[in-house]
């Protein structure tokens, strides 16, 4: 494992770490939009937001695309280091904390997007008017999660084995 490698897995960490945070808030703003719509329901208003399906649709296709490229990419990054067979392989110690610090900032973004998506499911479940596809939001949810923790491990893992080499 070269410096470089290691830079492109640091900037793909923070990568994703930002792309879960912009999911978690856009997830947020269709929470908000479903609570005013069941509210208009509730009351027997016509609901004003009529393009809330198709929007919401765009959104869990979109985060379906960009969650497979990124699970993509951290299988090869997972098995390229992994790969280091000796200690040599790896990089400096310094550049293993950090990808430590970047898993767990990473993580807080994830919980940041699962704590959003309860929230919408909250609303979701009295919601009628139209079919959503929420399965989709749900399995990027899982994914997203479970490369987290993948990737956290990880990053534990390594920063192990680059302490252990006393760089």
């Amino acid at each position: 494992m070269n410096e470089l490698d290691m830079e492109n897995i640091l900037a793909q960490t923070d990568g994703l770490r930002s792309w879960a945070a912009q999911a978690a808030g856009e997830l947020r703003d269709f929470s908000r939009r479903l609570e005013l719509i069941l509210s208009q329901d509730h009351k027997k208003i016509a609901v004003r937001d009529a393009s809330f399906s198709a929007d919401f649709g765009a959104f869990c296709t979109r985060l379906r695309q960009e969650t497979d490229e990124r699970l993509d990419y951290w299988q090869r990054a997972r098995t390229s280091l992994r790969g280091a067979k000796t200690q040599d392989d790896y990089t400096s110690s310094l550049a293993g904390k950090s990808f430590c610090m970047k898993a767990k900032a990473l993580s807080r973004s994830c919980d940041e997007f699962t704590t959003a998506y309860d929230c919408f499911c909250r609303f979701y479940k009295n919601y009628t008017l139209s079919k959503l596809p929420v399965w989709l939001l749900t399995s990027c949810c899982d994914d997203l999660n479970n490369l987290t923790g993948k990737i956290l491990f990880l990053a534990r893992e390594t920063a192990k084995k680059t302490e252990k080499r006393g760089n």
